[in-house]
């Protein structure tokens, strides 16, 4: 599985961005897709999951409100709306197909992922 993910760049406080990521197949069709990101100095951290039917959405409470994740199955494309930027959102983000082996309640890790896409960079200025 390749993913490519775009959508990433320079935005102010308050403002929006969608980033988008693309997959090559969907193997992992019944499994989730999964959003992290990682600024400098810090390990990469969970922001949200969705499953390609766009159930099984949830979001880390730091974005929870602000950002969306969604599907398009015929596109095998997840987006991740991201609104009400904060200076604190600055990082790069990646998206990530889930391994089949995992459980929905593991999606929160890493460790949880077999397949990362390149990252896109989000700058948020204040």
């Amino acid at each position: 599985v390749q993913l490519q993910a775009s959508g990433g760049g320079l935005v102010q406080a308050g403002g929006s961005l969608r980033l988008s990521c693309a997959a090559s197949t969907r193997t992992f069709s019944n499994r989730g897709m999964g959003w992290f990101r990682q600024a400098p100095g810090k390990e990469r951290e969970f922001v949200a999951h969705i499953t390609w039917n766009g159930s099984g959405a949830f979001y880390a409470d730091s974005v929870k409100g602000r950002f969306t994740a969604s599907v398009d199955g015929a596109k095998n494309t997840v987006y991740l709306q991201m609104n009400s930027l904060k200076v604190e959102d600055t990082a790069v983000y990646y998206c990530a197909a889930r391994k089949p082996t995992t459980i929905l309640s593991a999606a929160r890790e890493v460790t949880s992922y077999a397949f990362w896409g390149q990252g896109t960079q989000v700058t948020v200025s204040s």
